[in-house]
């Protein structure tokens, strides 16, 4: 089943020909999730063939225009490619006013609805789920309200063994029990234990979002051994000074977070416009965590 993260855009504050602003389309088991929408990234999805009118959930970290000045206009757009179900939106308190102002200015009226939802909580919340994900914010360090966010499956049902269920003849009735973690009493009361009966299941996978923020280890127990992280690494080591005046994190302190929460895969993002090379990022982080990689727009993860 799919788990793909998809970048859009993975620079920083200004934009640049090479790397548009902040944004990610997530497929988690054919949910599709926008996470952040900086300016151009309509154009993103033309060019890299995602189809953006599968998006049903939009997730906006914080109330910095290089991660929410696309919206307004991939809003209008999917009206006019004739959306008509609704759109679920979660972001600062704030957002909701931007929207529906410019809504009011420009006297538009949307096909669908618009379900947001307010994010004020400075712990980590529970923002949506179903029976087989589960979306969590993650608390930033930032100059303004900010929010990771953390995609995760549930816990998966056991598989049936095949083999060992009709060599016993266990009743089918049973079957559904057995996923479910039962073990088998026979008709003369002999418990035979499920896991004779059932495999394992494929561990639930998960993917973290966290950008933008200064160094902060209050998100490594919300990270802990996450399959994939996605780290804001906007400045090198020898600028750790202006991460710290402007709230922003480095690629080696991107790194420390990584390794203290034992996180499988990181990826580095949301560069300065200043570096056109970024290999040294990758270089600097791999001194304290090597299982990393720096990354372009348009590159594509699978869990």
């Amino acid at each position: 089943m799919v788990f793909q993260i998809h970048i859009l855009g993975s620079g920083s504050a200004m934009p640049a020909l090479h790397r548009n602003p902040s944004a990610q389309y997530i497929n988690i088991l054919e949910r599709h999730i926008l996470i952040d929408c900086g300016e151009g990234t309509q154009l993103q999805f033309q060019k890299f063939k995602i189809k953006p009118a599968k998006i049903d959930h939009i997730l906006i970290s914080h109330l910095h225009g290089d991660h929410y000045l696309g919206l307004m206009g991939f809003l209008s757009s999917l009206h006019l490619m004739g959306r008509t179900k609704p759109i679920y939106i979660y972001g600062p308190t704030e957002l909701k006013d931007i929207i529906f102002s410019q809504i009011k200015a420009s006297k538009t009226y949307l096909n669908f609805d618009i379900n947001f939802t307010p994010l004020e909580a400075k712990e980590s919340i529970r923002i949506f789920e179903d029976n087989v994900m589960e979306i969590h914010t993650i608390p930033l360090k930032h100059r303004v309200y900010c929010n990771g966010f953390l995609i995760k499956e549930k816990p998966k049902p056991r598989k049936i063994n095949k083999a060992i269920v009709q060599e016993m003849n266990v009743p089918v009735a049973m079957m559904h029990r057995l996923i479910n973690g039962e073990d088998w009493v026979k008709d003369n009361g002999q418990v035979v234990s499920n896991r004779i009966l059932t495999l394992d299941p494929a561990p639930a996978r998960s993917y973290a979002y966290c950008s933008d923020t200064a160094y902060n280890v209050n998100v490594i127990p919300l990270v802990n051994e996450v399959d994939l992280l996605y780290h804001e690494a906007t400045f090198l080591e020898n600028l750790a000074h202006r991460a710290k005046q402007t709230f922003h994190s480095t690629a080696r302190e991107a790194a420390s977070i990584a390794a203290q929460a034992n996180v499988k895969k990181l990826l580095l993002g949301h560069f300065s416009v200043r570096y056109r090379d970024v290999s040294e990022f990758e270089s600097e982080a791999k001194e304290i965590f090597e299982n990393c990689a720096v990354v372009n727009d348009g590159d594509c993860f699978t869990i």
